[in-house]
This record gives C-alpha cells, structure tokens and sequence, in this order.
C-alpha cells in the first residue's frame, strides 16, 4: 500500500508538470514566471493639488488592492511633460504633483522614493515611466522659468497645443539621457520605461516643423521619414545603452502604439489592422528595437476589445507573438474596454476570460500590463476580484532575462524557525555573492506537506517572496509538520537551489 501511495504521489506529479515555470491543475495553467504590471499615471490629473496626506492615501489603498489582485510591477509616471515628481537637478517640479509647475510639494515628500519603498515592500517592482519628448501638454499654459522651454526654446517645436523637445538634436538625445541617468544613479528602481509618444501624434493638415533640420542635417537620407526614424533609433539606442552603463540591472522597457504597421503599407510584414501605425506616424521602428536587443522589454498597447474592425484584440497579439519574441513581451491591456464588450463567443461574459485564453495561446507573450491602475482597482466587471481569485491568485516571479544576466545565485544558508518577540519566523542568512549578478536581492519561499514532492515549479506553493531575511509563520500549536523551502533571487530573478527546513507549526 505505501509503494501504491508512492507511486501516485510520483504520477500526479507529472500530471501537472510541463515544463520549466508552470503547472496545470485541472484546466488551469499556473505560470510561475509572468509580468503583471499596471501603470499609475499622474498625467489625467488624479494626483494635481490633492497634497501629500491624500496622495499617499490614494496611492497606498490602489497598491494593498493592486497586491491582493496579484499584482507584482508598477509602472509610475515620473516625468509626463518635462517636469518631475521627484527632486532634479534639470526639471521643475510637476504641475500634475502641486498644481503649480515648479512648486515644491508641502508637506514635502519624494514620490518616487516613496513609491519605491511601498512597491518594494509589498513584493512590487517599479518602474519609472517618463515620457521622453513631450514638453508641454495641451492644457498646461504656465511653465516654470526652469523649465527647458523657456531656457531653450530653440530646442522645442510646437505641434497642435503640445511643445515637442525636436528629436532632430543630438543636444536633446543628450538631454534626455541626462535626465534619466540622474534618476537611474539616485534611485533603487527596477526598470526605465517610455511610453509611446515619440514623434506627435498626427495632425490632418498640420506638418511637423522640422524641414530646416532635415536640409541642414541630412546624414545622408533623401527621404525625410526614415530620416525620422533614425533619429528616434539613435536616442532609443543611446538611452539603454546610458542606462545600462550606469546600472546593468535596470530593465529598459517600452510601451509602443499597438499597431507597428497595416497589411496595406506593409503586405509581407503588416497586421491585419486599418490605423495609426508606430512605424509610418508615430516614426517608432519598435521591432528594429527589439530586433537589435535596443530594449528590454517591449509592451505594445493593445486597447481595442476582440472584434474591433479596425484593430482587433486577436489579430494584433497574434502578430506582436509571431514577431516579437526577441525580448520579453508583455501585452497592454485596457481594463474598461475589456470589460465593457462581450466576448464574441460568449455574449453572457465579457472579454476577459477570452483574452487571458489568447495570452496562454501565446508562446512570447510572457505577460500583462493594465490600463490603468485605478480601473483596477474599481473593479469594474469583477476584473480585480477574478484576477485576485483566479487568472493571478497565486504569486509570480519576473521572466528571465538571460541576455543581462543568467547566472543564479548560490542557496541562502541557516534556514532556521524560531519564536521572536512579535510572533514565530523562518529566518535565513543571505548568500555568499560578489556584485550584482551573484549577490541576492530577494528570496522565495515555497511550504509543502510533507507527504507532497518538493516541486519548486510549482507557484501555488510559494507563501512570499520578501526583500529581507525572515518571513513570519502563522504558528498554531506546534503539532503540524511542514517542509519550508527558501531560494535566493538576483537582481534579474535568476533563482538559486532551495535550502530545505523542517518546520512544526
């Protein structure tokens, strides 16, 4: 009879193994490793005058709901308009912050370091999301007398209400990766990220006023939409490999229109699709990005719902899965709009469910950025609280990044249990590891029975991934046998062998 419990034991583990990182219970797919982002933009207004006390309110209740729903990177806007919701050196403080451009927040506070700390405390990347060219938006109408358009508005064109820093300037490529250098070198971030707002949006009838530059500095091109675009590849290959050299560990990411090219303008290589195109509009070569491994990580934004005539949901993460695979992949997803239609195939359910089927169908697709962080949190439709209960209930570690680094680092040391003066803890010593790429940054922490094979692929039975060196247990009455199993993370989640730990509880 033990050898037939044994045997079982053995087959239901191959059950529900396949593959490195996931398992399948039932019908359900468990991805160990998943990017589960949202963006948190300050750009709509939903931050500008509120002050510091109501802020950090607001911002804590969206991260412990944003958490429960499984949740694991922030996407925080830092920079929307030449501006800053961080102390700098070269941009005025955020309109979108104080209300005012240029005023300091009081009580004063660092949002970005703030944001840091609460993300990381609560298992959370983040990453700080700047947009690179946009100067002014539409209805801001006073500018701080530090900001770059006033102290050089040679360097700034005006487009349709908006001021476009002129991405013909070497001097502003430069600029550019100033700014970013200086948050990359002061601040413990996890990423960089761009949105897609490279050249403006076009206008009908509005030409872009750059063919004085064109004249002046043709580096050779006779035609002035690739020299566009050559323009935006150098700055997009100056600021990963600026980032990079100041901290290898960051992860560059960009967040392009969803749309790369249409069938019409691209027969061989285009989408079916009949819109706005990064390549031929927008001046944004993305699969050259990701094709030249420029980027990181690439998260096209796929807003429109299944069936939309002229983009859908379908056909466009089928193209972006067939086409860029070359870096980690991740699909923007707009949380209303997914919510609002019905799924074609099921008109008593909305898109969801269809969608996150498209996104296992994917091999590239290697996770999910939400639209925003606060439709998240309204839970319209009950996406939250099915993200939370189901598609994320249990916790993922960030996809691999072999091509910064591959390396684990070695298993932590002394697992041990004890009581301490505010409740019972497994405890660990850190690793021993020589610079980044061998030091732990996190750790990982699985509980199995101890009838059950130690399965460390199997994400149902991680209890938390802290930055420190000790979990708190829920101790009962020491009567309950566990098998605690703790793994080291780098800073590029390559995780290291478990240190086992027989625990009671």
């Amino acid at each position: 009879m033990r050898q037939f419990h044994s045997l079982l034991r053995l087959l239901i583990a191959a059950m529900v193994f396949v593959g490195a990182g996931n398992v399948v219970y039932g019908k359900n797919l468990i991805k160990k490793r998943e990017f589960r982002g949202a963006w948190i933009q300050c750009v709509n207004g939903q931050f500008q005058g509120i002050g510091t006390q109501q802020m950090q309110r607001t911002l804590r209740y969206q991260l412990d709901e944003l958490q429960r729903d499984g949740v694991n990177a922030i996407i925080f806007q830092v920079r929307a308009e030449c501006d800053a919701l961080y102390p700098s050196k070269y941009e005025p403080w955020s309109k979108f912050l104080t209300g005012r451009q240029g005023t300091p927040p009081s009580p004063y506070w660092d949002p970005l370091q703030w944001m840091i700390t609460e993300c990381h405390n609560r298992g959370m990347e983040l990453h700080a999301w700047i947009n690179p060219y946009r100067a002014k938006t539409k209805n801001t109408s006073q500018l701080a007398v530090n900001h770059i358009a006033m102290t050089n508005p040679n360097r700034v064109f005006s487009y349709d209400g908006l001021y476009i820093l002129n991405p013909a300037l070497p001097e502003n490529r430069n600029y550019i990766c100033a700014v970013v250098d200086d948050i990359v070198s002061r601040y413990d971030i996890d990423g960089l990220h761009i949105d897609d707002y490279f050249y403006p949006y076009p206008v009908a009838g509005l030409a872009i006023p750059d063919q004085g530059n064109f004249q002046r500095d043709r580096r050779g091109f006779t035609n002035i939409n690739d020299w566009r675009r050559n323009n935006v590849d150098l700055f997009i290959k100056q600021l990963g490999e600026s980032i990079h050299r100041r901290k290898p560990w960051v992860k560059f990411g960009v967040s392009p229109f969803g749309i790369y090219r249409n069938q019409k303008s691209d027969p061989r290589n285009g989408s079916r699709t009949n819109g706005l195109q990064n390549y031929d509009d927008l001046y944004a070569d993305v699969l050259k990005w990701v094709n030249n491994g420029w980027v990181d990580y690439c998260v096209p934004q796929l807003y429109w719902e299944i069936g939309n005539r002229a983009a859908d949901y379908k056909e466009l993460i089928g193209w972006w899965n067939r086409n860029a695979g070359n870096r980690p992949l991740y699909i923007g997803e707009d949380v209303l709009r997914t919510v609002k239609h019905a799924d074609p195939q099921n008109p008593n359910s909305n898109q969801l469910p269809a969608k996150r089927r498209l996104h296992e169908q994917s091999a590239n697709v290697n996770g999910t950025v939400l639209w925003y962080a606060k439709s998240v949190v309204d839970n319209p439709g009950n996406y939250g609280t099915l993200l939370r209960t189901h598609y994320w209930r249990y916790p993922a570690l960030q996809p691999l990044m072999p091509f910064i680094d591959d390396d684990a680092p070695s298993k932590p040391r002394k697992v041990k249990a004890r009581q301490e003066g505010d409740g019972y803890y497994l405890t660990w010593k850190a690793p021993r590891g020589e610079g980044w790429k061998d030091a732990a940054y996190r750790y990982v922490v699985y509980r199995f029975r101890t009838d059950e094979p130690i399965n460390l692929h199997d994400a149902s039975k991680i209890v938390g991934m802290p930055y420190g060196n000790r979990l708190r247990l829920n101790y009962r009455d020491g009567n309950t046998k566990y098998v605690y199993v703790v793994t080291a993370l780098d800073r590029m989640s390559n995780e290291s062998h478990g240190k086992k730990k027989k625990v009671k509880l």
